[in-house]
């Protein structure tokens, strides 16, 4: 009976690694000829629902304005003080200005000094109505046109008074490349980039197999840096950046399990770990110098020690943005899972 059961699940592991061999972290359902990847430039999709969210952390002012004439309606409430730094937040599919991701960011950065906080709400866009696949499908058609009209805020707010310098995007997963296509937008109206643009996991399905110009990517920005946590499932594959840094083993993060059975839990560890991504960021807002980075080629020479007389570098809020190459950096290491 021992025999018997030990040959049940060496057979099921086996599976399990032919099967993610062949398929990978939620391929299943979000890759391949799964779904339609459509990344159209020609539909000309109005996006005016998008709502714009402004916080003044230091004033307890707030004030939210649908995106179009959205600077202008913030300028007529306030006056703004154009020497601060704009932090300007994009979240990803299925998000909403009530969910997680908005609530960290709005955490994080309301004990920094000198910003104002911006974050988008692209929900009536990309929410989850339709069904998964759909509404996916929908949401990446979207994004584009939703990147045009953040570059064109992103513009306005230029044209207000505040420097390229002075302008710090954020996205995570879909929001990192709607910033992408933002990034570009800002350029043609302004012939200058914002200073820096932060990718956290950009999206994986519809991404990773596209062009460069769909994607998040070195030029976006005067700087552009990338943070995967779940390369090959939600997050992308592609090495995108200036600097591209792979947490833990950037696929699947210490606490999210995979289960043995192939395909049970793959998708819960996927969501866990490509959420997981923004916990790990902000910690780096509120724990300056985190983490620390080696230079590396692969998680395996990054966990064997192989690396550790590479180049060090901060990946995290504190990195000044001189760093360029592939990185790994554990979490575990600072007590965060």
């Amino acid at each position: 009976m021992e025999i018997f059961i030990f040959f049940i699940c060496t057979c099921i592991v086996s599976s399990y690694a032919n099967w993610q061999s062949e398929y990978g972290p939620f391929k299943n359902l979000l890759y391949s000829h799964w779904i339609n990847c459509n990344h159209s430039k020609t539909a000309n999709l109005d996006v005016s629902e998008t709502e714009v969210y402004f916080y003044d952390f230091a004033n307890n002012f707030n004030v939210s304005h649908e995106i179009n004439n959205a600077a202008g309606a913030i300028t007529n409430f306030y006056n703004l003080d154009t020497t601060r730094e704009i932090k300007f937040f994009v979240p990803g599919y299925k998000s909403h200005i009530s969910k997680n991701a908005p609530e960290l960011i709005r955490q994080v950065f309301k004990d920094i000094p000198n910003i104002y906080l911006i974050i988008i709400d692209h929900s009536f866009y990309t929410s989850s109505r339709g069904g998964n696949r759909k509404s996916y499908e929908r949401s990446v058609n979207y994004s584009y046109y939703l990147g045009k009209e953040i570059g064109r805020l992103l513009a306005e707010l230029r044209e207000l008074g505040f420097p390229s310098q002075n302008i710090h995007c954020i996205g995570h997963s879909l929001g990192s490349h709607i910033l992408g296509y933002a990034g570009a937008t800002y350029f043609e109206r302004t012939s200058e980039r914002v200073r820096r643009i932060t990718g956290i996991d950009p999206a994986g399905p519809c991404f990773s197999n596209s062009l460069i110009e769909e994607q998040l990517h070195s030029g976006a920005a005067d700087y552009v840096e990338v943070f995967h946590c779940n390369a090959g499932g939600l997050g992308t594959t592609s090495v995108l950046a200036d600097v591209d840094f792979f947490l833990n083993d950037g696929r699947v993060q210490p606490h999210c399990t995979v289960g043995l059975i192939p395909g049970y839990g793959e998708s819960d560890a996927a969501r866990c770990s490509h959420k997981a991504c923004v916990k790990y960021w902000t910690y780096t807002v509120s724990h300056p110098g985190s983490f620390l980075s080696w230079a590396c080629n692969s998680y395996k020479d990054f966990k064997n020690g192989k690396c550790s007389g590479n180049e060090v570098a901060i990946a995290g809020y504190s990195n000044p943005g001189n760093t360029s190459g592939v990185f790994y950096a554990s979490t575990e290491s600072y007590g965060v899972v």
